[in-house]
């Protein structure tokens, strides 16, 4: 089967609580997508990266496992490397909400409730996406990522949250300058991967 707008490679879905940002302990059915060449170092899911690994499944298969609750969230990988057009249609002609996790490296495709932008400093978003980010979320490794934060949330609009998320592995030697960080800027909060925390997918 070929990959198109009706047709995309799949990880997984699951119904479960999203760990992160704004809507941080809210149920939520997650469809993975696979594919992403983004190449984080430090990713979770770096299984979810070669899209030929995955089964590539129709949209209305794909909305059929859908369970649970109202509100989807697209993730990946990188959802944008495929056009979200007919499976986002699809989601919201079934009453779901449809939210997007994104690094923003390729064009916006879809139609979304929330657009959660994870930009990735070796590949840059695309301009368009930093205007309709809801939330803006940076994963922070080191102190120079700080740097970069502030450098790309000077690109989303006012109303856009700005969240700092510390990376997993890295949780317990960078808390206290990233909670020392939040006190000195307000504008920002901290995001907590709680799934992690309570081990749960």
């Amino acid at each position: 089967m070929r990959i198109d707008s009706n047709n995309l490679p799949i990880m997984e879905t699951f119904y479960s609580v999203q760990g992160e940002g704004f809507y941080s302990g809210k149920p939520a059915f997650f469809i993975r997508v696979g594919g992403c060449d983004v190449g984080c170092h430090w990713c979770d899911v770096k299984e979810s990266w070669d899209h030929g690994d995955h089964e590539i499944k129709s949209v209305d298969e794909i909305i059929s496992n859908v369970i649970g609750t109202n509100l989807v969230i697209i993730t990946g990988g990188e959802p944008l490397m495929w056009n979200m057009n007919i499976l986002t249609k699809k989601l919201k002609e079934n009453k779901m909400k449809v939210h997007l996790e994104t690094s923003g490296a390729y064009k916006i495709s879809g139609k979304w409730d929330w657009i959660c932008l994870s930009p990735k400093k070796q590949k840059l978003p695309e301009n368009e996406i930093y205007e309709l980010a809801n939330e803006l979320k940076i994963i922070i490794h080191n102190k120079n990522d700080l740097k970069f934060a502030l450098q790309e949330s000077k690109k989303v609009s006012k109303d856009c949250g700005l969240y700092l998320q510390p990376e997993w592995g890295k949780f317990e030697r960078n808390k206290t300058f990233i909670v020392d960080f939040v006190k000195q800027n307000p504008e920002w909060q901290i995001s907590l991967q709680i799934h992690k925390f309570l081990n749960i997918d």
